[in-house]
């Protein structure tokens, strides 16, 4: 694997850790929208391994593997944030939805229904759940990338912010907490089963009896409860 000035090989590189990027490229690719390919996510992948190549140092300590599997996970991440995922509609729609949830549960004094929030919002319960489904595809980032990322979960220019960033900064750790809590059962359950279980929608799905679709609706209206009871607390 070096070379005989001690440098590690590059082709001998990229063919031993092909199935690492391309592993990773996969469980990554589950918890995202069906429009993101997998080649893009591998090529941004084999950008961060020819990186980890060009910047380890065996002195270190830490194991070359090791070392790379952090670079190629990184490497995709920063492919991700560099797409602009929703347009401008629906991103006023989500800030729109964010202030309804936090008026009605102010007014309620109870995490409000669908229909309520689709009633408040003058819409069709069918549309408020299509606007469900546009905005969960800016919730693009697992816990842990937040975490490793230090909580930026910076999409765009004009990102809608996850609750999960104030988690990582840990600034609003324990307003986070409670305001989870305070999810209804299945949202908190689902919660549970993406963030901590890692299970993807489809899975998810099949543990709350409903559709993929269904599970993306819940995991966006959970967010928007989140981030209504964030801003509230602040």
């Amino acid at each position: 694997m070096y070379t005989a000035q001690g440098k590690i090989d590059q082709r001998d590189i990229l063919e031993q850790y092909l199935p690492l990027v391309r592993r990773q490229a996969l469980a990554l690719q589950v918890k995202l929208p069906a429009s993101v390919e997998l080649e893009d996510l591998i090529q941004a992948g084999m950008v961060g391994l020819l990186e980890a190549q060009g910047r380890f140092d065996a002195k270190g300590g830490a194991s070359f593997a090791t070392f790379a599997s952090q670079r190629v996970r990184g490497a995709m991440i920063d492919e991700l944030r560099s797409r602009d995922w929703l347009p401008r509609s629906v991103r006023r729609g989500a800030r729109e939805m964010d202030a309804c949830v936090q008026r009605l549960e102010q007014q309620l004094g109870r995490p409000p229904e669908e229909a309520e929030i689709a009633e408040q919002l003058d819409m069709s319960l069918d549309d408020y759940r299509r606007l469900l489904n546009d905005t969960n595809n800016g919730y693009l980032l697992p816990f842990e990338e937040l975490m490793e990322a230090g909580g930026e979960a910076r999409l765009s220019a004009e990102p809608i912010p996850s609750p999960f960033a104030a988690l990582a900064s840990g600034e609003q750790r324990e307003g986070l907490i409670a305001a989870i809590e305070a999810l209804p059962e299945r949202e908190k359950l689902l919660m549970a089963l993406y963030y901590q279980e890692e299970l993807n929608l489809k899975e998810i799905g099949a543990v709350l009896g409903v559709t993929e679709s269904r599970v993306s609706q819940l995991h966006s209206q959970a967010i928007s409860r989140l981030r209504a009871r964030l801003v509230k607390a602040a």
